[in-house]
């Protein structure tokens, strides 16, 4: 079970075959274009004041995070981290919930009460992170023994970085789904720097994924800024693992085109290396592919550009007429209740 490293996708005709036609192609635009605008409208409120404690982006991730969740299918479950902004976009968290959720107000999907990108709607089969990466790995592969218990078809999609997977609750994680074959898919958004620790000296190996063998199933790397590949391997691994056969770890290469988090200004990362990667821009390179593939014009481009930034801005206006929670509902919704544990386990 030798690593494999993914080919791009190239022509229209492989899109098609891989379950996409156009409008999906402009979807996947324009939630590309979504995540990002979000995230640099995020920078503008944290210097307005607007946002407590420091704030985190993904902003080079977008095509990995758009690519994954666009292969997901409507009862998966995923654990999204703080640079997979485009997974809650993409599986339809209104931005301007978003925006409360930065602001802390009541109408975040947290409500408020927990930290600005600790985000995820339940209903949408996303669960929201913590910060110990990468503790949502378990989380997801508990998710994945579930459905495997009630014999459902669902997978569970875990995400990591790769400093993240130098804790142990990474390999346990791969470990008992190896074992048990379960319906999970580890992505790892490896974005080469685990805050400022480069690759080289995180692990021995050329690339994470070849840690898959060791755990009984595949791994497969793919370029992170090549939004339709990440797709394509996602889709592959999702549907194998619906099937019945097994987890797959997806290596998606990127880098982070920013700092840690805004108090951090990269200072670490040599410039050749930002100029080198800012040439695979995950926007743009879509945006050219689509051009060159799928007769993206002028006009569409400049409809769908429009149509977000208006969407933005709406969306920033309501989050900000959101009211703050109030300190009498502090432990609403924090506890399960026993009406709360409605599964097969508890009737």
């Amino acid at each position: 079970m030798a690593v494999r490293e993914a080919e791009p996708l190239g022509s229209l005709r492989e899109v098609k075959e891989a379950g996409l036609d156009r409008e999906d192609l402009l979807g996947i635009y324009r939630n590309l274009l979504i995540t990002r605008g979000v995230e640099e409208r995020g920078h503008i409120l944290y210097r307005q004041g607007k946002i407590p404690g420091s704030f985190y982006t993904g902003r080079g991730n977008e095509a990995s995070a758009v690519g994954v969740a666009t292969a997901m299918g409507p009862d998966d479950v995923g654990t999204p981290l703080h640079r997979d902004m485009g997974v809650h976009v993409t599986r339809g968290v209104e931005p301007w919930r978003i925006f409360a959720q930065y602001m802390g107000r009541a109408d975040g999907p947290t409500k408020g009460k927990d930290g600005n990108v600790h985000m995820a709607d339940s209903k949408l089969g996303l669960l929201a992170m913590v910060s110990h990466l990468p503790a949502m790995l378990p989380v997801a592969v508990g998710c994945a023994l579930a459905f495997r218990i009630r014999q459902e078809p669902r997978v569970a999609v875990g995400w990591f970085g790769e400093g993240a997977a130098a804790r142990g609750d990474a390999h346990e994680a791969m470990n008992l789904a190896g074992v048990r074959r379960l319906p999970v898919v580890f992505i790892c958004d490896n974005n080469q720097w685990a805050y400022s620790t480069p690759t080289h000296l995180e692990y021995p190996i050329e690339h994470l994924a070849d840690r898959a063998a060791a755990y009984g199933f595949d791994g497969v790397v793919v370029d992170g800024t090549d939004v339709l590949a990440v797709y394509r391997e996602a889709k592959r691994a999702i549907e194998k693992a619906r099937e019945g056969g097994g987890p797959t770890l997806v290596e998606c290469q990127t880098l982070r085109m920013e700092g840690h988090a805004v108090h951090d200004d990269a200072f670490y990362v040599p410039k050749e290396l930002f100029e080198r990667w800012a040439e695979r821009d995950p926007l743009e390179r879509f945006r050219s592919w689509l051009r060159e593939n799928a007769e993206l014009s002028d006009d569409e481009e400049e409809e769908i550009a429009g149509g977000v930034k208006r969407l933005l801005n709406e969306a920033i206006r309501r989050a900000d007429e959101s009211p703050l929670p109030d300190p009498a509902s502090l432990l609403e919704g924090v506890y399960a209740t026993p009406e709360d544990l409605d599964t097969p386990h508890h009737k």
